[in-house]
């Protein structure tokens, strides 16, 4: 299988790959990684297993588990052997050609996921064999056994903590302690409101704003099981936690009686879940949207500008890491808290369920069913 022409006028630098070269393209539209089958990587020693999709649409049907050639580590590389790797919506969405940034065809699926260093290059200084690494970015396809990376597309991590811990550290627990900490000067005592509070990043910016003595207010859908994730959440330090409907009830009257005014609204939901986390905002106090789970606009009200000045922001985390491309030390730091969190054990996984890859279909089929509480991670 050839490979296309690629100009000179691409600001692109190569990283082999166990299989493929993956073109990491940074322009300003933020196109994502490229991945390309290719036989000029370097001499083939052995193959790997990876999950592929060679075009856009539904999960269950274009990814395939397929045998792809192994290559030698260069100078400036490091062989690792993938560990776990989690399916995360935008994962899901990468696939079905619904995400903001897409790479080319064909592409390895995965975004996060946690490895372990098996050889590096005789130029490789800050990482060694035996260490834990995860993906300083997106798009370095972490659905596979085995790749060969560059040094500087992988960041280390301690290999003492929980395996599920690791594989889930590098989207959802960074969302959420940016957001806990770029928008708004949270002390203890203060108050956040979010919805999707049962996802990925609300049970992370539950331990960790209870890590800091901050209050949350924990809005979730109505369910059959919704006393028993209430209590999980609790149990994780959530300080309130209501259905949606509550909302737009007196009983929230109630809930300030004892709970100060949100400072800080976090919205991974939109439509009407966005505007009435808005409507309980103190005077001056900032909305955060990082998802759009109901697929539907953010209606702003009026008053809500004019009288209480509330800001409307929005985040991203692959944007925030792209930003700090060249301040590892930003990323050092972060990682460092979040680390030390869990090594404290008081900052544990999303409840997950182990799925082998060659299960891949299973975990995928699971990983679309609605009201899912259960991260689906890919044991390689």
């Amino acid at each position: 299988m050839g490979l296309p022409v690629l100009s000179a006028i691409f600001r692109s630098r190569v990283v082999c790959q166990r299989g493929f070269v993956a073109i990491l393209n940074c322009p300003k539209h933020m196109k994502a990684s490229v991945s390309l089958f290719s036989h000029s990587a370097g001499r083939c020693t052995q193959t790997c297993q990876a999950l592929i999709y060679r075009k856009h649409g539904d999960p269950s049907g274009v990814v395939k588990l397929e045998d792809v050639p192994v290559h030698q580590t260069g100078a400036k590389k490091v062989l690792v052997k993938l560990l776990a790797s989690p399916i995360n919506p935008s994962d899901i969405n990468m696939i079905q050609g619904t995400y903001s940034i897409l790479p080319d065809l064909p592409a390895i699926g995965g975004n996060e996921g946690v490895a372990q260093v098996i050889e590096v290059g005789s130029q490789v200084k800050s990482l060694k064999a035996g260490d834990w690494v995860i993906p300083r970015d997106a798009g370095l396809g972490t659905w596979r056994t085995e790749a060969v990376l560059a040094e500087d597309d992988v960041i280390s991590v301690p290999n003492d903590i929980p395996l599920l811990s690791a594989a889930t550290l590098g989207v959802n627990p960074c969302t959420a302690i940016r957001m806990l900490s770029d928008f708004e000067d949270l002390k203890p005592g203060d108050s956040v409101i979010q919805n999707a509070a049962n996802s990925g990043v609300g049970q992370a910016v539950i331990q960790i704003a209870a890590a800091r003595g901050i209050n949350t207010i924990n809005v979730i859908r109505d369910r059959p099981d919704f006393t028993q994730l209430s209590d999980r959440l609790k149990a994780m330090g959530a300080s309130h936690v209501i259905k949606e409907e509550s909302l737009r009830r007196p009983e929230m009257k109630e809930l300030f009686k004892t709970c100060s005014k949100p400072k800080l609204a976090l919205n991974g939901v939109g439509g009407k879940s966005a505007t009435e986390l808005l409507r309980h905002l103190q005077v001056g106090g900032s909305m955060v949207t990082y998802g759009g789970m109901s697929k539907q606009p953010v209606t702003i009200p009026v008053s809500a500008l004019i009288f209480k000045d509330v800001k409307v922001r929005g985040f991203w985390v692959t944007q925030w890491k792209k930003d700090h491309t060249h301040d590892g030390k930003a990323f050092r730091a972060m990682l460092d808290e979040l680390c030390s969190l869990i090594q404290q054990g008081k900052l544990t996984a999303p409840a997950c369920t182990e799925v082998r890859i060659q299960d891949y279909k299973k975990a995928l089929d699971a990983a679309m069913q609605p009201f899912s509480s259960r991260k689906q991670v890919l044991i390689m």
